[in-house]
């Protein structure tokens, strides 16, 4: 009988993140016929699955290398011995940092087929690593990936070796679906009255949420905001809203599992980051019917429905205070949902990266 072919993903970490959860749906959504393990280059098993529970349920195909900070030659030799222990005919890679680990061992192991999928644009203006991706895709001969067009013509322009094929990011319809704000409010402890914009992304700096809190501070009392997430930046944040008499107005969730019902509670879903490759959260958010506010950086454009989302130059904290005003008191009327479900589904993104493998 012939042996399924094995397909192994590599990612940094298994935090709760864009790449990680498209390498998560990767795996769901992939043809019955096809094994699918996700490598993990830092971080253990115990320690990634308290941080983020959904990885429990496929736990025995998720492997984590603990690979130290810094360069770390063992973690090659560690993931080769499992690409050879797993007999991965194809392995998968997810930015510069798996693509050199997974390329090394991939090669060294005789796996068939490696894809790398480029998920930034703004790194490759660092000539360190421009080098490193022209050296990686002519060592290793990658099939190579860009998840959005700007992302595409960054690659053209600073690594003309590497001929991306654009296959854009695609999220869940089925999961992240439109459902009762009041009921969804009530769940997360909200209030019902108020006209909320949320934000989903790791407290860090260079996600701009201290640029939302700004503007809030320009806004009427009506209007909250909902931050779902932990981070370094928290316990800044948390004095930015003493700091501009905003306590009561800001919400800090923590992590979040139902994220169907966070999208569902808002008004509207904003995302105010510095830099971005082409974020999955403003996705979800209008698949569950919620308009997008977004910074005009990375990919941010081509996951707007354009007839419902608004863009903002980044960083400008007055020109966010007016598109979420020009929003709230936009009247109901086109859904987003639209755009996502026929351009952004997650199956319209297998079926092309499984045009990709077929037979390996």
């Amino acid at each position: 009988m012939k042996k399924r072919p094995v397909h192994v993903q590599v990612v940094q970490h298994l935090a709760p993140g864009g790449i990680e959860t498209m390498s998560l749906d990767l795996k769901q959504f992939a043809n019955a016929e096809v094994e699918v393990h996700i490598v993990s280059l830092e971080g253990s098993k115990a320690e990634m699955i308290a941080r983020w529970p959904r990885l429990a349920s496929i736990s025995e195909s998720l492997h984590f290398l603990e690979k130290p900070q810094g360069v770390a030659p063992k973690t090659v030799w560690r993931l080769f011995r499992l690409l050879l222990r797993l007999r991965a005919s194809l392995v998968h890679t997810h930015h510069i940092g798996p693509l050199l680990y997974g390329g090394f061992a991939a090669r060294l192991a005789g796996v068939q087929q490696i894809i790398h999928t480029e998920h930034d644009a703004w790194h490759l203006e660092n000539n360190k690593h421009q080098r490193l991706m022209r050296h990686s895709v002519k060592l290793f001969r990658p099939t190579v990936v860009a998840d959005a067009q700007l992302v595409a013509r960054k690659l053209e322009e600073k690594v003309s070796c590497a001929a991306p094929r654009i296959i854009h990011n695609g999220i869940n319809t089925q999961r992240f679906i439109p459902g009762d704000q009041r009921l969804a409010r009530k769940a997360l402890a909200l209030p019902r009255d108020k006209w909320l914009v949320g934000c989903a992304a790791r407290l860090q700096d260079v996600k701009g949420h201290d640029v939302l809190l700004d503007a809030l501070f320009r806004l009427p009392r009506q209007v909250h905001v909902v931050l779902a997430g932990t981070g370094p930046a928290e316990s800044a944040l948390r004095q930015q809203v003493m700091d501009l008499n905003l306590s009561g107005r800001v919400h800090f969730l923590g992590h979040l599992d139902d994220m169907p019902s966070f999208y569902q509670a808002l008004d509207v879903f904003c995302l105010a980051s510095h830099h971005e490759g082409m974020p999955l959260s403003p996705l979800e958010a209008q698949a569950c019917g919620a308009p997008v506010v977004l910074s005009d950086v990375g990919a941010c454009s081509e996951t707007v429905c354009p007839a419902t989302g608004l863009l903002f130059p980044a960083g400008d904290s007055a020109a966010l205070g007016r598109a979420l005003e020009r929003q709230r008191k936009q009247a109901p009327g086109i859904s987003p949902r639209d755009f996502v479900v026929r351009a952004r589904d997650v199956r319209r993104m297998i079926r092309n990266y499984q045009s990709l493998t077929s037979g390996i």
